[in-house]
């Protein structure tokens, strides 16, 4: 085992840090509050190759590992998680599935756009009766022979208004259920497909989630990615990967908010002293550290297992359980240390907190996080 960052790693994680501070940080606030999608930071994220971290240099990414993944990540969502979630699903869920499953020409015509920033890419499973129990598809594609028709809805789609490339999940043949799914690249322009209007959210409010809605939207069949029928089984191995990216912004939110909140805890007196040397404050730092390091190592683990070619299902659930988890909690407790002020936007801890929760219900809950551990643990 070698838990030091390769110079490689350090420097990717130097180029995120400094682009989260100089370019997230101012603007965060008001993007957060007025639902501003960071338009212009998400193309210097694509500059800088963070919107195609893992795709092949041949289709224009920068052909990097998950752990350089995790780590830039992390740094960004220390900053500003809306920013992150687009770079997560583009990476994650589009990048991947497409240099995964898809065919060459499929590649060669959406990965060097998608991967460069120049347009990012939608993931559309969730439905208005299909969200943890994704096999209850009833978004359909009815096979009429060289193209497929599209009718249906899909809900709370990140990138839904702004994404050019959409991964569209849809049921071909239902006495098939979930062997009769097929996944389908997506392009707004294609007549019948709509987008409805942006969702007002609790937190990630820069983001842009929207719902979309099909009517006979003709789709052909070079855009069907992998055999007929493998739709549900692209959704679920693309997902297993993207538990890995939320697990890292988690991660992130946590170290965001714990790192505002040990440097108040050490301007901030009472009681004659920095509130950092109170017990009841020092302990909640130690709490945060530990948890913090513990999915940090979980989120790596998950990585390394990607990158050697491991089955990752099981370590990213655990990632993503905890990392949320620890996120959640952390930014509770960074809002406790900071007092009134951490109610208070401009010190940035309340929106770390509003932001944590969805990191537990996204790309398949903490609950659906539990069933595929203890589905591991139960089989040995």
């Amino acid at each position: 085992m070698d838990f030091n960052l390769t110079e490689e790693h350090l420097m990717i994680q130097q180029a995120a840090r400094d682009f989260a501070q100089n370019e997230l940080l101012p603007g965060v606030i008001e993007r957060d509050e007025k639902q501003i999608f960071p338009t212009e930071q998400v193309k210097k994220m694509g500059q800088l190759g963070f919107m195609g971290m893992m795709v092949d240099p041949k289709y224009g990414g920068s052909g990097l590992d998950a752990i350089s993944y995790v780590i830039a990540m992390e740094e960004i969502s220390k900053v500003d998680a809306s920013a992150s979630v687009v770079m997560s699903v583009n990476n994650s869920l589009v990048c991947w599935g497409l240099q995964e499953f898809g065919t060459e020409e499929q590649k060669q015509k959406y990965l060097p756009g998608l991967a460069s920033g120049e347009i990012h890419g939608a993931f559309c499973l969730s439905e208005p009766e299909a969200g943890s129990d994704a096999t209850s598809q009833k978004t359909t594609a009815k096979d009429m022979g060289d193209h497929y028709l599209v009718n249906g809805t899909k809900n709370w789609i990140t990138n839904g208004n702004t994404a050019s490339v959409y991964l569209v999940i849809a049921q071909t043949n239902p006495e098939l259920k979930h062997k009769g799914i097929n996944a389908l690249i997506m392009t707004k322009d294609m007549p019948g497909f709509s987008v409805g209007p942006k969702e007002q959210k609790m937190g990630i409010r820069g983001s842009d989630t929207h719902s979309l809605m099909f009517s006979d939207v003709k789709v052909p069949k070079e855009n069907r990615i992998g055999e007929d029928g493998f739709g549900f089984k692209f959704a679920m191995k693309t997902l297993a990967g993207g538990r890995i990216g939320i697990a890292s912004q988690a991660l992130g939110i946590a170290s965001g908010a714990y790192e505002l909140a040990l440097k108040y805890s050490k301007e901030r007196k009472a009681f004659g002293t920095e509130i950092c040397n109170h017990q009841a404050i020092a302990f909640k730092l130690a709490d945060m550290a530990v948890n913090i390091e513990a999915a940090r190592h979980l989120c790596m683990k998950a990585a390394w297992d990607k990158d050697q070619h491991k089955n990752y299902d099981v370590s990213g659930a655990m990632a993503k359980l905890f990392a949320s988890q620890v996120a959640m909690d952390t930014a509770v407790e960074a809002v406790q240390i900071h007092g009134g002020n951490g109610y208070v936007k401009e010190y940035h801890v309340e929106r770390f907190m509003r932001d944590a929760k969805i990191t537990q219900i996204y790309e398949g809950t903490s609950e659906i996080q539990k069933i595929v551990i203890s589905r591991s643990v139960i089989a040995g």
